[in-house]
């Protein structure tokens, strides 16, 4: 295949599950072109164009004129895009491994679902997780907000404006760490330092004496999630300047593998 057919197979990919992800952070079940181009930030006939091309294999299904809603071919969809991984998860792993045996502390990789964050793959080392407030079975079935913690803003700083807003709406979830921030203007412009800088710190949002440290991993000018490190509070303040080129590093190895899928 060459590189130019494979980049156009990519970028559709791309809008067929930014229109998908529409419907589940919008939470209709019925939505027509406009509603989908103002929370994917694609223009209306693109959508158009994406739904009409989802009919043929049932991602979506017209109900009405101008309204469609997904269909059953959707869940192909979503294995395939919503859960976007490395084709090599065993490259995926060693990556969080070397993150780990730098930063000494535990490390994540997290995909964006919707106006979600779900831990799909960690390394925890000899940590206790009840140290860290993990239930090990948790890490693998529940979806988190995307308003606390550093791999939390660091994905939704690369999200269309609609679902920043649907996020910025929602309370600040219970049994978050003191350093969480609860003001809305104040996460904004966390965003904006986020996009500035390519990273985000997080002091103490999410566990009471852990900071935490995330790039954003991207498949082409996608976000599909972060790669995250949590430290003793005291040991990052210190210096984070190496954690955060360690996980720099990680990011892009990730995003590099994620492009070769």
């Amino acid at each position: 295949m060459s590189a130019i057919s494979k980049s156009s197979k990519d970028s559709s990919q791309q809008r067929a599950f930014r229109v998908q992800a529409a419907f589940v952070a919008l939470g209709g079940d019925v939505l027509g072109p406009t509603e989908i181009a103002e929370a994917t930030g694609l223009d209306p006939a693109t959508v158009y164009r994406v739904l009409k091309a989802g009919l043929f294999d049932e991602t979506f299904e017209q109900v009405g004129r101008g309204r469609y809603r997904l269909g059953a071919g959707s869940a192909r969809l979503g294995m395939r895009t919503l859960a976007r991984t490395p084709a090599d998860p065993e490259a995926a792993n060693a990556a969080l491994e070397e993150l780990h045996r730098t930063a000494d502390g535990p490390v994540g990789y997290y995909i964006a679902v919707g106006s979600r964050k779900l831990l799909i793959d960690s390394v925890i080392g000899d940590f206790d997780p009840d140290d860290l407030n993990l239930d090990p079975l948790e890490t693998i079935s529940i979806i988190r907000s995307l308003r606390t913690g550093a791999a939390g803003r660091v994905i939704l700083a690369h999200l269309p404006e609609s679902i920043i807003a649907k996020v910025l709406a929602e309370p600040v979830p219970d049994g978050v760490g003191p350093g969480a921030i609860k003001d809305n203007q104040q996460l904004l412009d966390s965003l904006e330092d986020v996009r500035a800088c390519g990273y985000a710190v997080g002091r103490q949002e999410t566990i009471t004496g852990w900071d935490s440290i995330a790039a954003p991993v991207m498949w082409g000018d996608t976000v599909q999630g972060a790669a995250a490190v949590m430290v003793p509070a005291a040991r990052a303040a210190q210096d984070p300047g190496p954690l955060v080129d360690a996980t720099l590093k990680t990011a892009r190895q990730l995003t590099h593998l994620l492009a070769l899928t």
